[in-house]
């Protein structure tokens, strides 16, 4: 049975996996978008997210930990540098999936996965109408 299991295992040995997903991100932090899978994106997705997530502590110990976790200099660089600045003040959500279609060769779902480009604004909270009742309207 497969309940409460949350890795993907993308028919890849365990070494595989773990060089892959990190891989696709740095893919990502250098590119700003790379195309995919959706099964890929989605996996790569949560660690982008946390990458940027502790990259915003801004200090030694998230370079250290970023570098270890990415094995890549340049990227870890351009994370802290360019992809933090740009998610300032937004509290989640740093990347898009945007869907493709097919792959003619293999007929697998692709996708594109960037980072949200646009600066976060929190919406102002709008006043909720009063409800109408049957015999007001």
């Amino acid at each position: 049975m497969r309940h409460r299991k949350q890795n993907t295992k993308f028919g890849r040995s365990k070494s595989h996996r773990e060089a892959l997903i990190p891989m696709l991100v740095v893919g990502l932090i250098k590119a700003m978008s790379i195309q995919t899978t959706v099964q890929k994106a989605k996996v790569a997705r949560q660690l982008a997210d946390k990458m940027v997530t502790l990259a915003r502590k801004n200090d030694f110990n998230a370079r250290r930990r970023a570098a270890s976790l990415l094995q890549d200099a340049d990227a870890v660089k351009k994370l802290f540098e360019t992809v933090v600045p740009m998610m300032e003040g937004r509290p989640g959500g740093f990347t898009r999936i945007t869907k493709l279609g097919r792959r003619p060769s293999d007929s697998s779902e692709m996708c594109v996965l960037a980072w949200v480009d646009e600066k976060y604004e929190p919406k102002a909270a709008t006043p909720a109408a009063p409800a109408q009742t049957a015999a007001q309207a």
